[in-house]
This record gives structure tokens, C-alpha cells and sequence, in this order.
């Protein structure tokens, strides 16, 4: 029985190239749950891997910025002269269903999130040591030498901000990083703190 009538808001977070899209990918191939992702908007262009509404919405700096003004994005960030943000709207319709809303962003939005929703489940993927991280930036080959020593900088930094997080999760497998997200979430479904009063409703109506 599932006693929180709304979904859960579970941010998934980390260092650039920690491998966030792989877990998350992993997270929603397991069976036993429905999930659903938040696809953020950018203003990047897409890789040749990428698909606009899927991976990504893709927009320019203008409409961007128009719905900056106008308090569209729960978060949004500025990196290497590109901006990335999530739809407030389409998270909250979501969530008024009662379906899990699962966001992949970097740290700087991941805490914009928790002061718009402090409710929101962050979860902090971290590599099992940096070498690794630094591997698999440079293995990507999707940024020059310049936008790689800034994602790396910047990892440097993130690193410290662990522990603002509810969980942390190393992804030394990403199979047991994506199952050991799937366990935070049924954990905090059962906290007492989102499920007592739904509890209490049932008992009153149990004894009506």
C-alpha cells in the first residue's frame, strides 16, 4: 500500500562526467517501479546522440532567458556560456499525480531545488576515486582541452558540497548504484514523517 497520495521529487546529482546519465538510464531498466524523468531544457546544441524532448529541450539563449523572467525553471545554472534548467510545470504536474519524479542535474541546481522544495531526495553520485573521474571526462571527448580543465575545476569544487545532500552513492557498478537509489526511494516512503497523517486517515475511517 502506498500511503503518500504525491510523488516523490528524487534528484539525482553530482561531478560532471560521474556517469549520472548511466545510472539514472540503469535506475529506470529495473522493473518493480514506475518512475519518471524530468527532462530538463538547454541551451546547448545536441550531441549526435541526443534527441530534443527525450535527453533534452533544446532552446536558444532568448527563450531561455524569457522563461527565466517569468519563474518557469525549478533550477536552472549557467556553465561554459551555455544555460540548463528544469520545467517547473511539467515537475509538478507529475507530482500531483503521485509519480516519482527523478531530476539529473549538476549541484548548483540540485540546491536550488532544495531551497524551492526542500522536501526534494538528493542523492550525490560520487566515482569511486577522482582518477576515475578525470578518465572518463577525458574518454568522452566532447569538450577541447579548455571546457575539460573547467569540468574538472569545477569537480574539484562539487566534491565539497557532499555532505548538503541526504545520500551519497558511489558508482563503482552502475547496477548497484541504480539499485541502491531504487532502496532510498521505497526507504522514504516508509519515513513516519511523509506517511503518519495518510496512516491516521485510514485508522479514522477504519473506525468510522
Amino acid at each position: 500500500m502506498k500511503l503518500n497520495k504525491k510523488g516523490l521529487l528524487v534528484v539525482i546529482s553530482g561531478p560532471s562526467g560521474v556517469g549520472k546519465s548511466t545510472v539514472r538510464q540503469a535506475l529506470f531498466s529495473m522493473k518493480g517501479h514506475k518512475l519518471s524523468y524530468s527532462v530538463s531544457m538547454t541551451t546547448r546544441e545536441p550531441r549526435e546522440t541526443e534527441s530534443n524532448g527525450i535527453d533534452y529541450y533544446f532552446v536558444n539563449q532568448d527563450e531561455f532567458k524569457r522563461r527565466i523572467a517569468e519563474d518557469m525553471f525549478l533550477e536552472y545554472a549557467e556553465f561554459v556560456g551555455q544555460y540548463y534548467g528544469t520545467p517547473l510545470d511539467k515537475v509538478e504536474e507529475l507530482l500531483d499525480q503521485g509519480r516519482e519524479v527523478v531530476l539529473e542535474i549538476e549541484t548548483e541546481g540540485a540546491l536550488q531545488v532544495r531551497s524551492k522544495m526542500p522536501e526534494a531526495i538528493l542523492i550525490f553520485i560520487v566515482p569511486p576515486t577522482k582518477d576515475a573521474l578525470y578518465q572518463r571526462l577525458r574518454s568522452r571527448g566532447t569538450e577541447d582541452d579548455y571546457q575539460l580543465e573547467k569540468r574538472i575545476l569545477k569537480a574539484n569544487k562539487e566534491f565539497k558540497l557532499a555532505h548538503k545532500y541526504d545520500y551519497i552513492v558511489v558508482n563503482d557498478d552502475v547496477h548497484n548504484a541504480a539499485d541502491r537509489i531504487l532502496a532510498i526511494i521505497r526507504a522514504e516512503h516508509a519515513k513516519t514523517s511523509r506517511s503518519i497523517h495518510s496512516y491516521l486517515d485510514i485508522l479514522e475511517e477504519d473506525h468510522a
